[in-house]
């Protein structure tokens, strides 16, 4: 049996994020009867990583929690990872159009910006570049 120490360091991972992971219900120790520690299975080194490489690919720990259900109620999580995959990845397609919307946005008005003097705030006006923008700007 491992201490939270012993897991953390064994697994290369924080006492921290054993702790939280504990809490998450994504480890299940036992405990010390002696103290009430938590006292960690050697198969939960293999759980430790399996999260840290899930994390890596994008999921979350709900993500996680969900796929370690299937493999607890002795169901291939695989399905499940997959499609999850396959949301984030279309996820991710929708979030990289609109951070390319955004930087294009950004530098046609700071193009358009550059030309502008600066404006003294006159109390009606607080940036009149800012001010001046409207999303058809950069088109």
């Amino acid at each position: 049996m491992l201490t939270v120490t012993e897991l953390a360091r064994r697994s290369g991972t924080t006492q921290h994020a054993v702790r939280y992971y504990t809490r998450m219900g994504l480890l299940r120790p036992d405990r010390d009867p002696s103290n009430g520690y938590h006292l960690y299975h050697e198969r939960e080194i293999n759980w430790l990583r399996f999260i840290q490489q899930a994390k890596q690919l994008g999921y979350t720990l709900k993500e996680i929690r969900d796929i370690l259900h299937d493999f607890d109620q002795k169901q291939s999580p695989c399905p499940r990872v997959r499609e999850i995959l396959q949301l984030h990845i279309k996820e991710n397609r929708e979030k990289l159009e609109e951070l390319i919307d955004l930087q294009r946005c950004i530098e046609s008005a700071l193009q358009k910006w550059q030309d502008m003097p600066d404006g003294i705030p006159d109390g009606n006006s607080v940036c009149y570049l800012i001010e001046s923008f409207s999303s058809n700007m950069s088109r």
